[in-house]
């Protein structure tokens, strides 16, 4: 266990000026608080806030945010509130404190929208105080090296919000090291077995791997050397299981296809000609492959990071990745805004830490705009979540406007993307692009150092099209806003005319309802909708039945005097509450709250298993059609945000057989298909059709339909098929 005087030593040795009793004063308040409680482990929870302050002293930052580590989760877990913080440690902790903290659960939010709301808070605080997503990293660091005390289906949630959100904070903050560790550890736990056959399959080559690695650093050591080219240290690394895996599975390829397997680092002086030069060696010593060559030294990421890269043919045809950087681009590539924080303040006094701080806020605050952007666009947390993941994902596309200002993109932007970059309103009435003086689709891929020049007209709007054809958030967002007020205008126009037209069914004067603002809020009301123009909207969309409105309206004496279809009184279904119902599907069932009777169907592009998380939508013609909440259809149908409606698998104990169609990626070897048929067999699971094919590529391509009961069942067939030797991927495909 870490002690306290431990962390105060590495604080000093950083910071000599430091306020160690502060540190002191903190670690004795959140002990006192913490007094009896247990981590899942066992331990005393004391050791998490230690083992967060040690990584924070590790980081070489202020004893304000070692102290805020020792006590971040005081407010959440203890009966602590900020106001005592605020007495005992002032304003500054209790902005940090407070930042770090989960709102309070709200019961009538799902987990996901608890989590996107949280996320959100953080994200805002960021900006605030640039120290708060650097204690919340430490923090969700600690947490993933101890997961394995959990339950699996925890371990699995908080390891893909780690994958979703953190990481890439930490790559958009440039914290290489802080990132690395929490992928790997994400996918350890995300996908143990896919983990445990390739760290094994890595670890079988890791003596050839090794040694290839010692010649190739000797054979540059002696060239450098030779060439009078100075450097500080040479460095190698095989690739992280990861991010090894991640280029695996989506590229289809076997790991002797992999360029950048083993990779070596050139680290030169603080000048970047000794850079240039020490390239200009390695490319005279092995052949470059072709586009294999990066200068972000040049060009730098948006994340501050900058190193040459290029990979090259090694001996017995070997290929291997070199970067090469100065010694301070490399901490910045290690540490990110860490380095950024420990290079200023070591050169300064304690009187100038303020200006300090400031200069690094800006730092930060250019990186993490994209996001603060996004939480104001996006009222719905679903829709914040979403975007959020967007603007995380690494900007590396490179283009110019005809006035010669560059733009940063991210991989597949398209002429749409480049338009709404440029300002909202050039988004929505762009018509067309010139791409380098030619016109080109609006489809067209962004290449780097592409001149674009948006056409536009006046009277243009944006179209459901571009959905599929963009990639930024900003232009996503934007799509989808105009989109789904356009419908909703629609819709209410529709459901106005739907409600007329129920109303002189029961000889009733459109303009008593219609005309009435009270009435109509009022029925809104009760189908929990704030206004009457919702309502209309409900009744446009299908989710409400205009004859239930009227029952609403009437009363339900009056309504059954004059229901032309005089149905008894009792079996009348007059929707006065917005209640769960059973819906048939195929022999399953389904729950949906709050929607008036409609046919429910799975929907043919995700064919959701029961177990997935599911969501429903309201598909005129056709019903409720239910969709895997991970279906790539569904960001589509979020613009149409009225007509989701929540649904959940009911309790059954009858097990229906499913379908389900799998793709397994292979070696082109003999005996394949009978291994993976022979697994599957194994653990008892019906087979209904196998066939194996062979790519282009000379990689075997086998489909095996197989008969499962739930996504357990099918988790449990997918994990016996990738034990098969041989087996490079395995997905499910729909029919």
């Amino acid at each position: 266990m870490i002690r306290i005087e431990d962390i105060i030593e590495k604080v000093e040795a950083n910071r000599p000026s430091a306020d160690t009793d502060l540190i002191r004063r903190s670690y004795f308040f959140s002990a006192m608080h913490h007094r009896g409680q247990k981590r899942a482990s066992g331990e005393p929870y004391l050791i998490h806030p230690l083992e967060v302050a040690d990584i924070l002293a590790e980081m070489k930052l202020d004893e304000i945010s070692v102290s805020t580590g020792l006590l971040h989760d005081v407010v959440e877990d203890t009966l602590v509130d900020l106001e005592t913080i605020r007495k005992y440690f002032g304003d500054e902790i209790t902005r940090l404190v407070d930042g770090l903290t989960k709102i309070a659960t709200i019961s009538n939010l799902s987990k996901e929208k608890q989590q996107a709301e949280n996320v959100r808070k953080m994200v805002l605080a960021m900006i605030t105080d640039v120290r708060v997503v650097l204690i919340k990293l430490a923090d969700r660091l600690h947490n993933m090296r101890t997961m394995q005390f959990l339950k699996p289906e925890k371990r699995a949630r908080i390891s893909q919000e780690t994958l979703d959100i953190y990481a890439p904070i930490a790559h958009r903050l440039g914290m290489g090291k802080v990132r690395s560790e929490l992928e790997d550890l994400s996918f350890q736990n995300l996908y143990p077995h896919e983990y445990k056959k390739l760290a094994n399959e890595v670890e079988a080559r890791r003596a050839e791997l090794e040694a290839a690695l010692s010649k190739i650093k000797e054979t540059i050591r002696a060239k450098l050397i030779e060439n009078d080219v100075p450097f500080v240290e040479i460095q190698s690394r095989v690739k992280r299981l990861y991010s090894l895996w991640k280029k695996l599975r989506s590229r289809k390829l076997t790991i002797e296809q992999i360029y950048d397997l083993i990779a070596v680092r050139v680290i030169t002086p603080n000048d970047k000609k000794c850079c240039y030069l020490a390239l200009s060696v390695i490319h005279d010593i092995w052949t470059p492959v072709p586009e294999r060559f990066k200068d972000w030294i040049a060009i730098p990421r948006d994340n501050m990071y900058r190193s040459l890269h290029t990979s090259v043919i090694g001996d017995g045809g070997q290929a291997f990745e070199v970067q090469i950087r100065t010694e301070d681009m490399h901490h910045i590539a290690e540490e990110g805004v860490a380095a950024h924080w420990k290079y200023k303040e070591s050169k300064l006094g304690r009187q100038e830490e303020d200006e300090n701080l400031d200069e690094l806020r800006r730092t930060v605050e250019k990186l993490l705009l994209p996001l603060v952007e996004t939480t104001e666009d996006n009222e719905d947390s679903e829709d914040f979540i979403e975007s959020l993941k967007l603007d995380l994902y690494p900007k590396d596309v490179y283009a110019f406007t005809p006035m010669g200002k560059v733009l940063q993109l991210p991989r597949g932007s398209t002429p749409i993307d480049f338009a709404y970059a440029i300002h909202s309103e050039v988004g929505d009435k762009c018509t067309g692009a010139k791409v380098n003086g030619r016109i080109v689709p609006l489809r067209y891929e962004i290449q780097n150092g592409d001149v674009i020049e948006i056409l536009t007209t006046s009277n243009s709007k944006p179209s459901r099209d571009w959905l599929n054809h963009v990639v930024t958030s900003k232009a996503r967002s934007r799509i989808r806003h105009w989109i789904s007020e356009q419908q909703r205008r629609e819709s209410i126009e529709l459901g106005r005319k739907l409600l007329e037209k129920e109303a002189d069914r029961f000889r009733l004067s459109p303009k008593k309802l219609l005309g009435n603002d009270d009435e109509l809020k009022r029925i809104a009301n009760e189908y929990g909708l704030s206004r009457g123009e919702d309502l209309l909207a409900s009744i446009g969309y299908g989710k409400t039945l205009p004859r239930n409105v009227l029952a609403k309206h009437l009363g339900a004496e009056r309504f059954a005097e004059l229901d032309p279809e005089k149905k008894k009184e009792g079996t009348l279904q007059t929707g006065f509450k917005a209640v769960k119902k059973l819906i048939g599907l195929g022999e399953d069932a389904i729950i949906v709250k709050g929607v008036d009777n409609l046919l429910t169907t799975r929907a043919r592009c995700c064919n959701p298993l029961r177990g997935e998380p599911i969501i429903g939508y309201i598909s005129l013609g056709k019903g409720i059609v239910v969709h895997n909440r991970n279906c790539k259809n569904v960001k589509s149908l979020m613009v149409n945000r009225d007509r989701i409606v929540d649904v959940e698998w009911a309790k059954s104990e009858k097990e229906e057989i499913q379908s389900v169609r799998l793709l397994a990626t292979t070696e082109n070897r003999t005996g394949m298909l009978a291994g993976i048929t022979n697994a599957i067999a194994e653990i008892k699971t019906g087979i209904r059709d196998a066939r194996a094919n062979v790519s282009k590529d000379d990689i075997g391509l086998i489909e095996v339909t197989v008969e499962v009961f739930d996504k357990k069942h099918l988790d449990k067939v997918v994990s016996s098929i990738e034990q098969v030797p041989g087996v490079i991927n395995v997905e499910r495909v729909n029919f």
